[in-house]
């Protein structure tokens, strides 16, 4: 795989949304390639509006910190190393669950974002997006 594409996108919004559909709660799935630009988003009828720009930050964080925003939680309260991390790249990055990256031979190829319910839920999506991506 040389570029995350909007076949493969399409899949793992699929298997998110799915996960969404069986937790009872309406979601925003989005997925960007590895320069954190987008290659698709899907709004779930009824979700929240604000949880648009939330998924899609969610994604890019996890591109440009190769990491899950799961991970930035714990390092990024008050008097912790990161503190105020949240604050730098116009606000634009997000340090709660529901941003995955997405490896492909160790190499981060692009990340998903889920937003629209409790982080726990949100995880829970973005991880049926990322197991989808494992069984391509």
């Amino acid at each position: 795989m040389e570029k995350l594409t909007l076949e493969t996108a399409k899949k793992l919004i699929e298997a998110a949304e799915q996960e969404a559909a069986n937790l009872g709660v309406a979601m925003v799935i989005s997925v960007v390639d590895d320069g954190g630009n987008m290659v698709a988003v899907h709004r779930m009828d009824d979700a929240w509006l604000a949880s648009i720009d939330i998924a899609q930050n969610k994604a890019w964080t996890s591109v440009a910190l190769k990491m899950s925003t799961s991970q930035l939680e714990e390092a990024t309260v008050p008097k912790a190393e990161l503190y105020g991390l949240n604050t730098t790249n116009s606000g634009r990055l997000v340090i709660f669950g529901g941003g995955i990256p997405l490896l492909k031979d160790g190499k981060v190829v692009g990340a998903v974002g889920a937003s629209g319910s409790s982080v726990e839920h949100d995880v829970k999506v973005a991880e049926a997006a990322v197991k989808a991506f494992e069984n391509l």
